[in-house]
C-alpha cells in the first residue's frame, strides 16, 4: 500500500504525500488535519481527480508517524489503495500552521462514495430531546447519508450534489467549516431550520395538514395501508408484513404474484423472532453497506404467509437512514420494504413521477424534498461457505472501484456493457473498474432508458472517455446493439466476448488473479448464453483464462420447446429432457399412473415433437437452468409457469429438508459423461422410480442436488488432472444456490485452489467486470 521514495537523512523537511481510492467525501481531510495537529506538522490537504494531496514539512519521524496513523485510523468509511510519499525541498510558502485548503479541479480518477447507513452517532442524536436533530429524518455526517445518490459531478463538493439547494443556516456553516467538528464537509449536512423536509400526501399527491408526517405514516402502516417512502436511492413501498389482508393488497395492485418481498425491522432482536443470524450475517445487517440479508426463516413464525411464498429463507434489512429509524421506532413489526414500481419498471426516484405511476398502488406517500439524482437499489447479500455472496450489489457498495490485478494497471479506458438480464456495466481505466449500480433487465424499455442514462452520467462523473467498447457476443441483447451504436458514433473500436468466458474472467478479476497466470479450469453454470459455436450453452467446463476459452465439456443439449418461452414454463423443459433422454413413448407407457405422464400427456405432445424433428422454434441449449426447472416441474414445483426468474429452481432448493440432505449422499443420483457431454440421462431414470415409489419431493430434490454436485466434482477433477490445471473457478447463476454451491466448492477444495465471486454477483450482474478485462488483456497484448 505504501509506495515510499528514499528519504533524506536531513531532520527537518517537506513531503508532498498522495493518497488514492475512497478518500472523499468521507471525512478524510479533517482526519488529515487532527493527525497533523498531534504530530506537530503545518502544510495542508486537498481533494483533486486523483485523491487527497497533502503537503507537509516537520520532523522525519513526526511524518512517518503521522502517515502511519493515517493508515491505522483512517475514517470508517474510507479505502486507501495507494499511498505514495515524495521528498520535497523545503515549501517556504507553507502556512505556520496546518491547513484544509479547497479542491483541485483535475481528471477524475478517485473514487465515488457509495450510500452509507446511518451512523450510531446520527442515530442518537435523533433519538435525543435536547438535540437540535431530534427527530430529524435528514440527519447525517461525514460518517454516513447520501453520496452516489445525490451526486452530480466531482470533485465531491456540496455545489456538485442536490443538496446545493439548501443553504445551511449559521449553525451547520460553523459545523462544515471546524475541522474538529464531524460534519466538516459533509456535503449533506443539514438540519430543520435549513435542509428538506417530508410530508405526506394521499395517493393523488394531495398534501394532507400533519403535526407529525413519519408518525401519520406508522399509523396508516398498522391499518392495512400501502406506504410508498422516498428513501435514498428511490422509493419503495411498505406494509405491514404482519397482516396477511395487507400483503396480498400490495401483491395484487404492484402485479407481483410471488416473488417473495423484503423486510425491514427496526433492530436485530426483531429479525431474531423470524430467523436464525450467525454473526457474520449480523455483521452484514449492521454495516455501512446495510444490505438485505437472505436469512434462514424459523418455523411457527408470525408473518403473513405471502411475504415469501415457497421459501426457506427471509429478505431482512436494519433502517438505514434517519427517517426509516424513526419510523421503525414507532412500530412493533417488521414491514416489507420493496422497491416501489409497477413489475419489471425500475424503481421511481422523482416525487411527480412516482405521484403518477403509483397512484393506482399506494393509498399514501411519505416525501421530501431532497431529489435522488441516482436511482441506487438495494443490494442483497447471502452468506454462503462462510462468505458473503453478492445475488444484487446495488446501493452500499456501487460504485466503489474493485481492485484488479497489478498486471491491469496500464490499462485502456473501456467501456464494458454487461448483458441482457441483470444488468450492470463497466467503467475500466489505469486499473481501476468501475461496476455500475445493478440497473435491471433491459427488455423493459424504461430499465434501458435508465441504463443508457446511466452509462452517460457515469462517464461523466468519472470522466471517463471509451477508447475501447466490450459488449457480449450475443447478437440480439440489448446491450450489445447499444454497444454497437456508440461504437459507431464515437468511432472506437469493439470487443464482443464470449458469455461464459466472461463470468469466468469475473471470477479470476474478483479474485486479483495475475493478468498471465496460467489458465484455470472455469465451471460456468447458468440459463443462457451466446457460445462460440453459435449455440445456446449453459453448463459449461472451460480451459480460460483472461484472453482465450476452450470448452472441454458441458451438459447435454436439449431443446427449448418454443424458443424463450420455455424460459417461463417448466413443463415444457421436463418434457424435453424425458423425451431427449429416455424416450416418451416407452416412458409414458411404463410410467402410466404418474401423475406427471398425466399432466404431459394432455399438453400438445405430437406438435411439440414434429417441432423437435424439423428443428423448429425449439434450439438446442446446454442450460443448467432448465435443467433445474425441468427437475422441478417434474416434481410439481411450478409445473405450469413461473412468475419470476428462477422460482423454479429456488423453490425445488428450498423443498430440502436437513434429514433428507444427510441422507442423501448414499443415494444421489447418477450422471455420465461420455465424450465430453455431461448427460442426465441416468438422472432422470432414478428420479422417475421415486416419482412411482411416491418418494418425498424434499427427498428427490436433496438426491437431485447431491448427485449434480458429486458429477461436477467428479468431472470436474478428472478435466483439471488431464489439463494439469491447479486452479478451479465457480461462475454463473445457478451457482447462486447455497446446497449447490457449498457442496461443489468443498468437494473440489479438497484437491484444488477453488476460486469464488467475492466482490460481484455470480450472476449477470458481473458479466461487465468479465468482459472489460477479457477486452483489457486482449489489447494490451496487441500493443
Amino acid at each position: 500500500m505504501l509506495k515510499e521514495n528514499p528519504l533524506p537523512a536531513n531532520t527537518n523537511y517537506a513531503e508532498h504525500i498522495y493518497v488514492r481510492g475512497i478518500v472523499q467525501g468521507v471525512g478524510f481531510r479533517p482526519t488529515v488535519w487532527r493527525l497533523a495537529q498531534q504530530h506537530d506538522l503545518r502544510g495542508d490537504v486537498s481533494n483533486d481527480g486523483d485523491g487527497v494531496i497533502i503537503r507537509v514539512q516537520g520532523e522525519q519521524a513526526d511524518i512517518s508517524s503521522f502517515v502511519q496513523d493515517l493508515v491505522d485510523t483512517k475514517p470508517a468509511l474510507a479505502r486507501i489503495d495507494s499511498i505514495e510519499r515524495q521528498p520535497q525541498a523545503a515549501i517556504e510558502s507553507l502556512s505556520a500552521t496546518f491547513d484544509i485548503i479547497p479542491s483541485t479541479k483535475t481528471e477524475v480518477n478517485t473514487g465515488i462514495l457509495a450510500d452509507a447507513a446511518s451512523c450510531d452517532e446520527c442515530i442518537q442524536e435523533i433519538f435525543d430531546p435536547d438535540n437540535r436533530r431530534y427527530g430529524y429524518a435528514f440527519t447525517n455526517c461525514t460518517h454516513c447519508g447520501p453520496r452516489l445518490s445525490i451526486i452530480q459531478g466531482v470533485p465531491y463538493d456540496r455545489a456538485q450534489t442536490t443538496m446545493a439547494k439548501f443553504v445551511q443556516c449559521a449553525r451547520c456553516e460553523q459545523e462544515y467549516k471546524s475541522p474538529e467538528d464531524r460534519r466538516f464537509h459533509a456535503q449533506p449536512n443539514a438540519c430543520p431550520d435549513c435542509g428538506p423536509q417530508c410530508w405526506v400526501t394521499d395517493k393523488a399527491g394531495n398534501k394532507l395538514t400533519s403535526q407529525s408526517p413519519i408518525s401519520d405514516i406508522a399509523h396508516y402502516l398498522q391499518n392495512q395501508s400501502i406506504i410508498a417512502i422516498k428513501g435514498i436511492g428511490g422509493f419503495h413501498l411498505a406494509v405491514d408484513a404482519t397482516d396477511e389482508i395487507a400483503v396480498q393488497k400490495l401483491r395484487k395492485r404492484k402485479q407481483r404474484p410471488s416473488k417473495p418481498f423484503a423486510l425491514m425491522a427496526k433492530n436485530i432482536a426483531m429479525i431474531e423472532l423470524y430467523c436464525h443470524v450467525n454473526e457474520h450475517e449480523r455483521a452484514l445487517l449492521s454495516s455501512a453497506a446495510a444490505p438485505v440479508v437472505l436469512l434462514d426463516k424459523k418455523q411457527n413464525i408470525l408473518l403473513a404467509d405471502s411475504v415469501a411464498p415457497g421459501q426457506n429463507t427471509l429478505g431482512f434489512m436494519l433502517p438505514y437512514t434517519p427517517l426509516h429509524h424513526l419510523l421503525l421506532n414507532q412500530i412493533e413489526q417488521p414491514i416489507v420494504l420493496t422497491s416501489a414500481n409497477i413489475a419489471h419498471e425500475p424503481q421511481c426516484i422523482n416525487n411527480d413521477d412516482a405521484i403518477s405511476r403509483l397512484a393506482t398502488i399506494v393509498d399514501y406517500f411519505l416525501l421530501h424534498d431532497r431529489e435522488i439524482e441516482n436511482r441506487v437499489d438495494d443490494s442483497v447479500v447471502r452468506m454462503m461457505a462462510g462468505k458473503p455472496q453478492f445475488l444484487r450489489r446495488g446501493r452500499g457498495y456501487a460504485p466503489h472501484s474493485i481492485i484488479l490485478a497489478k498486471s491491469f494497471q496500464l490499462t485502456p479506458a473501456i467501456l464494458a456493457l454487461g448483458g441482457e438480464l441483470k444488468n450492470t456495466f463497466c467503467l475500466l481505466k489505469n486499473g481501476h473498474a468501475i461496476l455500475s449500480q445493478h440497473m435491471g433487465d433491459l427488455e423493459n424499455y424504461s430499465t434501458y432508458e435508465d441504463f443508457r442514462h446511466n452509462i452517460t452520467l457515469y462517464q461523466q462523473l468519472f470522466q471517463h472517455k471509451a477508447e475501447y467498447i466490450a459488449i457480449d457476443a450475443h447478437p440480439d441483447y440489448l446491450s450489445s446493439q447499444a454497444g454497437q451504436e456508440i461504437a459507431v458514433q464515437q468511432a472506437i473500436n469493439i470487443e464482443s466476448i464470449q458469455h461464459h468466458h466472461a463470468h469466468i474472467a469475473a471470477c479470476l478479476a474478483d479474485n486479483q488473479y495475475d493478468m498471465d497466470a496460467e489458465p484455470v479450469l472455469g465451471i460456468v453454470l447458468d440459463g443462457l448464453g451466446y457460445g462460440d459455436d453459435g449455440a445456446l450453452w449453459g453448463g459449461e467446463f472451460l480451459l480460460a483464462d483472461y484472453d482465450k476459452s476452450t470448452r472441454l465439456a458441458h451438459l447435454k443439449p436439449i431443446a427449448l420447446l418454443g424458443g424463450t418461452i420455455a424460459m417461463k414454463q417448466p413443463w415444457r423443459n421436463t418434457y424435453a429432457h424425458l423425451h431427449t433422454c429416455l424416450g416418451w413413448s416407452d416412458l409414458s407407457a411404463r410410467y402410466a399412473e404418474l401423475d406427471l405422464v398425466h399432466k404431459l400427456n394432455q399438453k400438445p405432445l405430437k406438435t411439440f415433437d414434429a417441432m423437435m424433428e424439423k428443428n423448429m422454434n425449439c434450439p438446442l441449449a446446454s442450460s443448467t437452468g432448465r435443467l433445474f426447472d425441468a427437475v422441478a416441474g417434474a416434481v410439481g414445483i411450478c409445473f405450469e409457469n413461473i412468475q419470476y426468474e428462477g422460482q423454479a429452481a429456488i423453490e425445488l432448493e428450498a423443498s430440502i429438508t436437513k434429514q433428507a440432505w444427510q441422507d442423501s449422499a448414499l443415494s444421489a443420483y447418477p450422471f455420465s459423461v461420455e465424450n465430453k457431454v455431461f448427460d442426465p440421462t441416468p438422472m432422470w431414470q432414478s428420479l422417475l422410480e421415486d416419482l412411482a415409489e411416491s418418494v418425498e419431493v424434499s427427498t428427490i430434490s436433496a438426491r437431485f442436488h447431491k448427485g449434480l454436485s458429486l458429477a461436477i466434482q467428479q468431472l470436474a477433477t478428472q478435466l483439471a488432472n488431464d489439463n494439469k490445471v491447479n486452479t478451479i473457478a465457480l461462475s454463473g447463476g445457478v451457482f447462486q444456490n447455497k446446497t449447490l454451491f457449498e457442496d461443489v466448492k468443498k468437494g473440489l477444495e479438497q484437491q484444488f485452489t477453488v476460486l469464488v465471486h467475492k466482490n460481484v454477483p455470480a450472476n449477470d450482474g458481473g458479466l461487465a467486470l468479465g468482459q472489460a478485462v477479457i477486452a483489457a488483456t486482449r489489447i494490451m497484448r496487441k500493443q
